[in-house]
Order: C-alpha cells, then structure tokens, then sequence
C-alpha cells in the first residue's frame, strides 16, 4: 500500500467512526436503537481501489447505481480476499434490458419504480429460479423530478405486487428534495407512514425503509429509517459532517 493510500484508508476509517456516532446520536434522539439502523456506502462515483480501502477501514455493503459499474466493481474484487463477505445494493434506475445484469448479483434491488418493472423483474427471476429481494420506490415528496409510484398509487397496487412470485417486497425506499430539512423531515415521515398503511393492506412486514443520504441521514434516522445511502460523506474529504 502506498502512503497515500494509506493516508486514505486512515480517512475513511475515521470518518466511518464519525458517521456511526451521528447515527447513534440521531438514533438516540428518536428513542431508538442505533442497531435498528444500516449503512451502505455508495460507492458509483469511487473506483475499485477505493471500494477496496472503504472494506479495510470496515464497511461491508456497498451501493451501486449502474450495472455496468457494479459488474465492473464485482469483477475487479472478485479475487481480494478483504472482499470476502462484502455485497452490493442496486439502488439507481433500472432499465428493462438491464435486469440480468443485476438480478443474482445484489444483495437488494432499492428501486421498483413501477408495476412493470416489478413484473419484469419477477419474471426473469423466475426464470433463472431465484427471487430476488426489492424495496419499493416511493414518491413521497411528489417531485415531478424524482420516479416511483406515488403513495395512492402503491396503496392501489401493492398487493399484487407482493403476489409476485420471483421477488420478494422488503420495503421501501424514497428520496427527498435536496437542501431542504423540513421537506426531508416531511418526506421521511410520510414513508414511514405510507409503509404502516401497506403493512395493514398487505400484511408483509415491509422491515427495510430506505432513506437518507450524506446531506440529510440524521433526519431519516430520526424519523425511522432502517437504512441509509451514504456516498459524499463516506468518500470525500472534502465533504464537510457539520
């Protein structure tokens, strides 16, 4: 390892240390369990080489949001033996003729945006005789900018998206509008209660509520996310915690 990528790998070590403690911080606030929460690391705008740092200073789970680089960063970590144990989340957009590409290689696909990607994906698990795990996206914050279903939408379709027999519903995932703390707080919020809504319309536990980001995590902490999508703030130096 060279000096400067030993001076990285310090980096990430601490800032690791330094993220845990505001999740457990936030945790605390809401009066829940730090061990309620899970972090990824969102590793598309980092190479392998960093990814393979990020495993040694400890983390575990990544996030990925093209299949090309997922395909490329599982190829070049194939023979570490650090990366022994560590797996990847699809959490981008998914395009149809992408599918294969992910199905069988992530631990969770984050981003089911519509009923017919949900079939599509269902039916190519089938297929290779595999399900595979999905979060839900949902639109909470209505933004004509941001895909998924809207929350009266996923009400009405829910349950037959469940019935899906090659995937297996774990939860939901959204996203919030950037820079603004009310909205986010109002955002998370509402997913939490869209998912106690389908949990009662359903009956799946929906355990996975997948929210927050490097700019507002302590907020989805607080306000019930299960797990968080960490990228700027895990890899960057520059990127200011304050």
């Amino acid at each position: 390892m060279t000096r400067d990528q030993d001076s990285y790998e310090a980096f990430l070590r601490e800032r690791r240390e330094t993220i845990f403690g505001m999740i457990s911080e936030a945790a605390r606030r809401a009066g829940r369990d730090a061990s309620e929460v899970e972090a990824i690391a969102v590793s598309k705008t980092v190479d392998a080489n960093a990814v393979l740092l990020a495993i040694r200073a400890g983390w575990a789970r990544f996030g990925e949001n093209r299949p090309q680089e997922l395909g490329r960063k599982l190829g070049a970590l194939a023979g570490a033996p650090e990366a022994a144990g560590t797996c990847f989340d699809m959490i981008g957009n998914l395009q149809k003729n992408k599918i294969n590409q992910v199905i069988g290689r992530v631990r969770l696909i984050h981003s089911i945006s519509s009923e017919h990607l949900a079939e599509a994906v269902s039916t190519r698990c089938e297929a290779r005789g595999i399900v595979a795990d999905v979060l839900l996206e949902a639109n909470v914050s209505g933004e004509a900018s941001k895909s998924g279903f809207s929350p009266d939408d996923l009400r009405e379709r829910a349950e037959a998206i469940v019935a899906l027999r090659g995937i297996s519903v774990r939860g939901l995932m959204t996203m919030a509008p950037a820079h603004d703390a009310d909205a986010a707080r109002r955002t998370f919020s509402g997913l939490r209660e869209l998912a106690d809504d389908l949990r009662a319309r359903t009956g799946c536990a929906l355990e996975t509520l997948s929210c927050g980001m490097s700019d507002d995590f302590g907020i989805a902490v607080e306000e019930g996310s299960t797990l968080v999508r960490l990228g700027r703030c895990v890899f960057d130096p520059g990127y200011n915690l304050d």
